[in-house]
């Protein structure tokens, strides 16, 4: 991955400005970085050299020059589309990946996605036809952000880029509310006002002040019951023969390519596959002194097995606390849990074993009903066919046996949470319903202003009118899959605590598991493969259980988590460095939050050794809101 950075308009001719901007991206491109300007547009480049390391600088070019491309991430198939363009006259001068995609426009025309296979965020200029073509991958691993600054039109990789012309931003209370329901923002809306960022599979076509997009793919899914994948071992065999391919070609680079290792089964698996196809791995792994996070006893079993030079970072409260102000400067936007400082403080330690890439095992949960979310929505379903059974929320207490409940207060609670929404079957959010529910709680925690603003906005209303047709057709499960992989996979999972996070210390992630092949073959999957009764993953495990040890594969699945508020103070205290930003002048100042509220609040997290989520997450929502309008704002 690398930084991209452009101006369309007037202002392109000002070289300083683009220079400034790729300036600020230094962490995602510290090899070399390069500009073309003409007339009408300013294209800039900050790079991370991975494939190509002598010739593959950009912007690159086709032969005459007419096309001219910067791009941030990978073609991963680019040996084989060149061997295709070069039977048809095409010639190059470089051996990058990149070099392929003015090529392909040439070629095939706005039809050229239909030949990538990659993660990626580019901007091609056809000087020809003064058009400039934005785009971003399927699953949006690469971002790409966009603004207008007087008659100009500018984009970057990072929101930060852009300070130089934009100044300083506001805050969008819209975009606020939406983090205070689905825990992130929803593409195109950002958490600033008048910043913008593209679509996962979203291209844009700008002609003068025209302004055109399409999507060009969606993950989409058969109507319920015509998966045409029922058979186990026709389901196992394409799953391991695309999930193979897949990483074989993320192993394609002039530099050692390393992986996390979290000690679960999707980058076990990953690992597994990898050690297949390389003589030798490097492996990187985060534990924790605080054992209720720690996963460090799987990890090292796994890297044993495998044979791999494994490293692991120790994390401990005050290493997340410390590097907090760090993270939400490189995230972006608002934060409701810790979890990215980890990733932010493992990157640091692949970057100093000299590893520019790593595999990551993102996306196998939304593809293979790993969540579970999942699973509760089915329970759900299940009571909803009879609401006054005793016995079927029984089945709810199956579902965390890494956090037992029991039939005592907290297990009534557990039941009376559930059964709010049991029987609004129709709503097309019904798998998320409780979620957004109690997150939208941290909602009351908004000063006076800000509530009048979005009173009457309604982010789950917004969601539910952006869903594709087809989507009341699909299986319950498939449903509750599009909105994992559209909400928290690509705007918080892939980006927050994954890209942004790897980028911080300038590291690319690859992810495997979307490849949009293999998430296209998932798809077609008939649903009871994948969530078998209870048990997730059921198809995924069984294409691969000769190939782990059986503790990796019958452990209990543990979501990844990080210490939240405890990560923020000492004997009772909030940490020096994170005091400031809490304090009743600071709230009041900001006018976002209602300062009682939040002060109560603090009080409350001194006094508590442990706290629920909504605690937690109020709590760390506002502190990197504060951090995010002390940086940006």
């Amino acid at each position: 991955m690398c930084g991209i950075a452009g101006i369309y308009g007037s202002l392109a001719k000002d070289r300083d400005l683009v220079e400034r901007m790729i300036a600020t991206m230094i962490h995602r491109g510290p090899d070399d970085g390069g500009i073309f300007q003409d007339d009408l547009v300013s294209l800039g480049h900050r790079r991370l050299s991975i494939i190509d390391l002598k010739t593959g600088r950009q912007p690159i070019s086709n032969e005459d020059k007419t096309l001219w491309v910067v791009a941030n991430g990978e073609i991963f198939n680019y040996l084989e589309i060149k061997e295709d363009l070069a039977k048809k006259g095409h010639r190059f001068y470089t051996n990058s990946d990149i070099e392929v995609l003015p090529h392909l426009l040439e070629e095939y025309g706005l039809d050229l996605f239909d030949h990538i296979n990659g993660q990626y965020a580019f901007a091609m200029w056809n000087s020809k036809t003064a058009e400039l073509y934005l785009a971003r991958d399927r699953f949006g691993i690469a971002p790409l952000f966009f603004t207008r600054v007087k008659d100009s039109f500018v984009f970057s990789s990072e929101i930060k880029a852009m300070l130089p012309l934009k100044g300083r931003l506001e805050i969008d209370p819209k975009g606020l509310k939406q983090v205070f329901t689905f825990w992130n923002v929803l593409a195109p809306r950002t958490i600033f006002k008048d910043i913008q960022q593209l679509r996962p599979g979203e291209c844009m076509v700008l002609k003068n002040s025209d302004i055109k997009s399409f999507m060009y793919w969606d993950l989409a899914f058969p109507q319920q019951g015509e998966h045409d994948i029922a058979d186990v071992e026709k389901a196992k065999q394409g799953i391991r023969d695309l999930l193979d391919n897949s990483v074989s070609i993320r192993l394609r680079a002039d530099v050692q390519v390393g992986a996390y290792l979290s000690g679960g089964l999707d980058s076990s698996i990953l690992a597994a596959l990898v050690r297949d196809h390389a003589s030798s791995m490097e492996t990187f792994s985060v534990s924790f002194d605080d054992p209720a996070y720690d996963e460090s006893r799987f990890q090292l079993t796994m890297g044993r097995l495998l044979g791999t030079r494994h490293h692991v970072k120790t994390i401990s409260y005050s290493d997340i606390g410390r590097s907090f102000k760090d993270v939400v400067w490189h995230a972006e936007t608002t934060l409701l849990r810790t979890a990215p400082a980890p990733m932010f403080l493992l990157s640091g330690l692949t970057h100093d074993h000299s590893i520019k890439v790593v595999l990551t095992g993102e996306g196998s949960d939304e593809l293979f009903g790993g969540y579970d979310i999942f699973k509760e929505a089915k329970v759900r379903r299940f009571w909803a066919r009879d609401p006054s059974s005793h016995i079927r929320p029984l089945l709810l207490f199956r579902l965390y046996p890494y956090s037992p409940v029991n039939m005592s207060h907290t297990g009534k609670m557990l039941m009376s949470f559930y059964k709010r929404d049991l029987l609004m079957l129709e709503h097309l959010g019904y798998s998320h319903l409780p979620t957004w529910r109690n997150t939208a709680q941290l909602q009351s925690y908004l000063s006076e202003d800000i509530k009048n603003e979005v009173m009457d906005y309604d982010p789950v209303e917004d969601l539910i009118c952006s869903l594709p047709k087809e989507f009341a057709y699909w299986d319950p499960l498939n449903r509750a899959q599009y909105l994992e992989i559209k909400i928290l996979l690509a705007g918080y999972l892939l980006s927050s605590q994954g890209e942004r996070m790897a980028m911080a210390h300038s590291v690319e992630g690859r992810y495997p598991y979307l490849d949009h092949k293999l998430a296209e073959f998932a798809g077609r999957i008939d649903p009871r493969l994948k969530l078998k009764g209870l048990k997730e993953k059921f198809v995924l495990k069984e294409a691969f259980k000769d190939t782990l040890p059986v503790e990796i594969f019958k452990r209990v699945k543990q979501p990844y988590g990080a210490p939240n508020k405890e990560s923020f103070f000492q004997e009772s205290r909030l940490t020096s460095g994170i005091a400031s930003y809490l304090g009743r002048d600071s709230i009041t100042a900001r006018r976002v939050f209602n300062p009682e509220m939040v002060l109560r609040l603090v009080e409350k997290c001194s006094r508590s050794s442990r706290l629920g989520f909504r605690d937690n997450s109020a709590f760390v929502g506002i502190l990197s809101t504060q951090i995010l309008m002390d940086e940006f704002c």
